[in-house]
C-alpha cells in the first residue's frame, strides 16, 4: 500500500503520488523576516488541471520575490489571492525548480512521466484569446508569476505547473544547480534579445548593471555568447576578475563615482553641470573599459532611480534601456533632449515568453551559459537563505536549496561543456576587532532618522549581558548557543576579555557551504567570525541609534562601555526592541544577541 507522506529526501515510486506532503510556506500571522515567516509544515499534495503536471521538485532557486511573500509586503499575496476567490490560507514559494515529471493532465502530450524538468515561472491562460491568437501572452492580463503571485511553488515536495513552463533539464548539471537560473536567465534573456530591431547584436557594446549579481551574470554570459561586447558595473574592484571570467569585456567601479540619484532640473545651471561632468567621466570608463571609442547600444538595467539618467546619457543614439526593477526607488528621471533628438528607447520588461525561456535554456544547455551557482543549501537552510538575500549578504552569482535531492551535486549524468571561474573565497580574517562608531556622514537621502522621535536613550531598551564564547569554539558549539538562547548572534571574547568579533546565524549557515561534516566541526569561531563590532552607548539616543542601524543595513547594535580604555559590550539593541516600543509591546528578549 502507498505511503500517505514520504520524508524530505525519500522519494516515492516514479508516477505514485502521496495524498500529503512536506511544504515550506508562509502564513498570515507570521509575515516578517524570512526565519519567522518560513516553517515547513505537511499539506494536501494539489491536484493538477488538464493541462498541468506535477513535478517531483529535487531543487528550487531562491529569489527575492520569495523574501517580499515573507514579508507581507510590497502585497500580501495571500490575500490578494483569497480576495479572486482562492480559498487557501498560505502560500507555498519558490519560483525556479529542477526536478521530475510524476503526473501529465489529460491534454499534456509532450510531457511523460519520469522527463527531468526545469520550470520556468511565467503563467497565463492558455485558452485566453490573445494567446489562443499568438500574441505574446506577456501582455495579457492573466500573466502571473508561478510561485509568487500564484501558490504551490517549488519550495515544496509536489509542485503543479503550467506544461508549457517545463524545458529539458541540463544533464551536465546538478539538480541544485539546475534550479538556480531559470528565472534571472530568461529575464537577462528578453531584456537583451526580446525587443526585435532593437535587440543586442554581435558587436554591439551592452552596458550591464550589477554584473556580479544574478540577474548581470546571466546578461554577461549571453551577451558574450552572441558576440556583443558586454562592459560590467559593480561595486567593487574585487568584482572585476569574476565578470571577466564570465566575459565581460571590461569593468567599471561605480564607486569611483558620486553623480548618482536624480538629474538636477535643467534650469539649475551649476547643478546640471557639475552632474555632466560626472556622467561624462562615466562614459569616458566605458570606452576606456572597452578599449576604444564606443557607446553601448543597449544598457541593462535594474538599479532605477539613481542610474537611470546615466544610463539614458550613455546610450548610443538609436539605442536602447531595457529596465526590469528600480532596486534604487522608481522615481527616475530622464533629460527629454537626449531621448527625441538621439532618437533612444527607454523600454520596460518583465520575464520572459515561452520562446525567450527555451532560446535562455538552450544556451545552458550547450554550456555557453553557467549558471553561476554560487550556494546551496539543504531543505532545513531554506529560511537562512533567505534571511542571505534579505540583509543582502547573500554572495555573487545564484543560490540554490535542496527539496527531494538527498545530498548536492546529484543528477549530473554527461560531461559538463563549460565551467565558468569559481568566485574566490576571502581569506579567514585574523582575530582584531574593528569597533565601527556610529556614521557621521550627512544623511542619505531616503532614510529616516525619526523613527523614534523622543529623547529615549538605548539604556531604557537595551538587553543587559551578552552571550559569549571564545575564539576557539567550534562552529557546532556556537550553533547550540544560537540554538538554545534562541538568538541570532554570539560576540567572540578572547582570554582578557576583549571582544574580537561576532559570529551570526548567516556566518554558520555561510561556514556549512562546500564543507564535509569533519571540515566544518574543525572550524573554530575565529575562523568564521566577522571581525567588527558596530556600536553605541547606553546614553545614545534610540532615534540616532535607528538611523546607525538602518543606513548600515543591519539589525542591531553592541552597547558598550569604556573599560581599561577600550569599549566592553555590556549588551544588545535590535530593531525588533525599537518597534516593540512603537507598538507598545513588552520586548521579550528574543530578538537581539541575549538572552531573555
Amino acid at each position: 500500500m502507498a505511503k500517505t507522506l514520504y520524508d524530505i529526501g525519500d522519494a516515492p515510486p516514479l508516477g505514485e503520488v502521496p495524498e500529503k506532503m512536506h511544504a515550506w510556506l508562509v502564513r498570515q500571522d507570521r509575515f516578517g523576516e524570512p526565519t519567522q515567516a518560513w516553517k515547513q509544515e505537511v499539506i494536501d499534495v494539489p491536484e493538477i488541471g488538464d493541462d498541468e503536471v506535477l513535478v517531483y521538485v529535487m531543487a528550487a532557486g531562491i529569489n527575492y520575490n520569495n523574501v517580499w511573500a515573507g514579508l507581507g509586503v510590497p502585497i500580501d499575496v495571500i490575500g490578494a489571492r483569497q480576495r479572486a476567490g482562492e480559498p487557501e490560507d498560505f502560500h507555498v514559494g519558490g519560483s525556479d525548480a529542477s526536478g521530475i515529471v510524476y503526473k501529465v493532465g489529460a491534454n499534456v502530450s509532450d510531457l511523460s512521466v519520469g522527463d527531468e524538468v526545469v520550470v520556468h515561472c511565467g503563467i497565463w491562460d492558455v485558452n485566453a484569446p490573445s494567446v489562443v491568437d499568438g500574441d505574446d501572452p506577456m501582455f495579457d492580463p492573466s500573466f502571473r508569476i508561478w510561485g509568487y503571485e500564484t501558490n504551490y511553488g517549488s519550495f515544496a515536495q509536489f509542485t503543479k505547473v503550467q506544461s508549457h513552463q517545463c524545458l529539458p533539464r541540463p544533464k551536465h548539471l546538478s539538480w541544485e544547480a539546475s534550479a538556480s537560473y531559470m528565472l534571472v536567465g530568461a529575464t537577462a534573456y528578453r531584456m537583451l534579445l526580446g525587443w526585435e530591431e532593437r535587440s543586442l547584436r554581435e558587436g554591439d557594446v551592452a552596458l550591464i548593471w550589477g554584473g556580479a549579481g544574478g540577474l548581470g551574470s546571466m546578461a554577461i554570459q549571453i551577451a558574450a555568447a552572441i558576440g556583443a561586447d558586454p562592459v560590467a558595473v559593480v561595486s567593487s574592484d574585487d568584482k572585476a576578475p569574476y565578470c571577466e571570467a564570465l566575459g565581460a569585456r571590461g569593468v567599471i567601479n561605480r564607486r569611483n563615482f558620486d553623480h548618482w540619484g536624480m538629474l538636477p532640473h535643467w534650469k539649475d545651471r551649476a547643478g546640471y553641470a557639475e552632474w555632466l561632468k560626472g556622467v561624462r567621466s562615466f562614459g569616458k570608463a566605458v570606452w576606456e573599459a572597452l578599449g576604444e571609442k564606443r557607446n553601448p547600444r543597449i544598457v541593462f538595467e535594474h538599479p532605477g532611480e539613481n542610474t537611470i539618467p546615466t544610463s539614458m546619457f550613455v546610450c548610443e543614439t538609436g539605442g536602447m534601456v531595457v529596465v526590469c526593477a528600480g532596486t534604487t526607488g522608481y522615481n527616475a528621471t530622464v533629460d527629454l533632449r537626449y531621448l527625441w533628438m538621439r532618437q533612444k528607447r527607454l523600454q520596460g520588461s518583465h520575464f520572459a515568453n515561452d520562446d525567450q525561456a527555451r532560446g535562455f535554456n538552450d544556451l545552458v544547455l550547450e554550456g555557453k551559459v553557467d549558471p553561476c551557482m554560487s550556494r546551496a543549501f539543504t531543505c532545513a537552510e531554506l529560511p537562512d537563505a533567505h534571511q542571505l538575500m534579505y540583509e543582502n549578504r547573500h554572495p555573487h552569482g545564484n543560490m540554490a536549496v535542496l527539496i527531494g535531492a538527498p545530498e548536492f551535486d546529484l543528477g549530473i549524468h554527461a560531461e559538463g561543456p563549460r565551467t565558468v571561474a569559481a568566485l574566490a573565497q576571502d581569506e579567514p580574517s585574523e582575530p582584531e576587532v574593528v569597533y565601527l562608531p556610529p556614521l557621521q556622514d550627512p544623511q542619505q537621502p531616503g532614510v529616516s532618522s525619526v523613527l523614534v522621535e523622543d529623547d529615549t536613550r538605548v539604556a531604557a531598551l537595551l538587553h543587559p549581558g551578552v552571550i559569549t564564547c571564545a575564539p576557539a569554539s567550534t562552529v557546532a558549539e556556537v550553533a547550540k548557543l544560537l540554538v538554545g538562547y534562541r538568538i541570532h548572534a554570539v560576540v567572540v571574547m578572547d582570554d582578557d576579555d576583549h571582544a574580537v568579533g561576532v559570529v551570526s546565524q548567516t556566518d554558520v549557515v555561510l561556514a556549512r557551504q562546500g564543507r564535509g561534516a569533519d571540515e566544518l566541526s574543525s572550524l573554530s569561531a575565529a575562523e568564521i567570525m566577522t571581525p567588527a563590532l558596530i556600536h553605541c552607548t547606553a546614553e545614545t539616543r534610540v532615534s540616532e541609534a535607528v538611523t546607525d542601524m538602518t543606513r548600515r543595513g543591519i539589525h542591531r547594535l553592541i552597547v558598550t562601555e569604556e573599560r581599561e580604555g577600550r569599549p566592553f559590550p555590556i549588551g544588545v539593541i535590535s530593531m525588533t526592541d525599537i518597534i516593540r516600543k512603537l507598538v507598545k509591546e513588552p520586548s521579550t528578549g528574543n530578538g537581539g544577541l541575549v538572552a531573555g
